[in-house]
């Protein structure tokens, strides 16, 4: 990376970081409908996201296998709802971000934004209409499928397929809405595929990293990287130690990563996808192991990357790719600017 300094730790903390995935609605959802609690997302993630520096961010609604496919619609939508909510009862501190207008107060450091988005689209069931439903209710982005095989297509833990009859119309439908389509967890069949589909609409990988790096099939390779970065789409760096590498799970492991992938797809292709989890291991009751998680054995659920297990602790990463020798135009791009110039430009 090209050397260069800011004046101090505090200059860059004024700039917006931007983070393209946080399961945070899980938590949302489950104090609210389950503790019956209130006032709950500015009495948790809130004060994170402030401490951290985070102007954007992506939440995605994901559905657990424990309650498909029966309640698969209707979790989906009490989390919706607890978005909702999030936004409502928060007007001066928080901005839903659906065009792209609303990110004029995220950019002016006014407020934080949120956007809604879809982690698997269980909830639809066999059918696309509900992909107009949730339009309507602010989702912006999606992605297909979680690990596992649905309706639509299959995913990271299958071997080989791609799109089903049915997840070439729902894509379809996705573009004309202007949802940006979502390839992580997407197997290499629809990954490619979704891409050939899209036509130049939005793509990205909202939560991934470099298999060149560590090897999982959750990981893209440098080809998918190279594809993505030629359909004008992102990465966004998952900060999780199942992407990142479990013998690795450190700051300098998190930046080999974002330097491979800036190496393959350029600078202005890579952003932050955090999917820290270890926050909700903490609060929420733990759901069981999936098979189809890819956890690799010996790896403790919840167990995050050193230093860097939630949004409040983006300032340390901030710090340590300023020691390594990234310029201040590199850290504000990968940490939000590509981000946020992406979503001005597909909303």
């Amino acid at each position: 990376m090209v050397a260069g300094r800011l004046s101090s730790p505090a200059d860059y903390r004024r700039a917006v970081i931007a983070d393209a995935h946080v399961d945070l609605l899980l938590e949302l959802a489950y104090r609210e409908r389950r503790l019956g609690e209130t006032n709950v997302f500015a009495s948790t993630w809130l004060p994170l996201l402030e401490q951290g520096g985070v102007g954007l961010q992506v939440c995605a609604v994901y559905v657990d296998v424990v309650v498909q496919p029966e309640g698969s619609l209707r979790e989906a939508l009490s989390m919706v709802a607890s978005f909702q909510r999030a936004v409502a009862e928060n007007p001066e501190r928080v901005v839903q971000v659906t065009t792209a207008s609303d990110l004029d107060a995220v950019e002016s450091r006014e407020r934080i934004g949120l956007l809604l988005s879809l982690e698997g689209v269980e909830c639809f069931g066999v059918e696309t209409w509900p992909a107009d439903v949730f339009h309507a209710l602010g989702v912006r982005m999606a992605g297909l499928t979680w690990n596992r095989r649905n309706a639509f297509s299959d995913g990271a833990a299958e071997e080989g397929g791609g799109l089903s009859r049915l997840g070439r119309e729902l894509v379809d439908r996705l573009v004309e809405l202007g949802v940006i389509l979502d390839l992580a967890h997407a197997s290499r069949g629809a990954y490619a595929e979704i891409l050939e589909r899209a036509g130049g609409a939005p793509v990205l990988c909202s939560h991934g990293a470099c298999s060149a790096v560590h090897e999982t099939p959750r990981n893209l390779d440098d080809d998918q990287l190279r594809a993505l970065a030629d359909a004008g789409g992102l990465l966004g760096l998952m900060l999780h130690p199942i992407a990142i590498g479990p013998e690795r799970r450190t700051l300098d492991g998190v930046v080999d990563h974002l330097e491979h992938a800036v190496s393959v797809m350029g600078a202005d292709r890579v952003c932050l996808g955090g999917d820290f989890t270890t926050r909700l291991w903490q609060a929420m009751p733990p759901p069981p192991i999936p098979k189809d998680g890819l956890m690799p054995p010996g790896l403790t659920p919840g167990l995050g990357i050193e230093n860097l297990t939630g949004s409040e602790h983006y300032p340390a990463l901030v710090e340590r790719l300023r020691a390594r020798g990234w310029s201040e135009e590199e850290v504000t791009a990968v940490t939000g600017g590509n981000l946020l110039r992406f979503l001005r430009a597909s909303l």
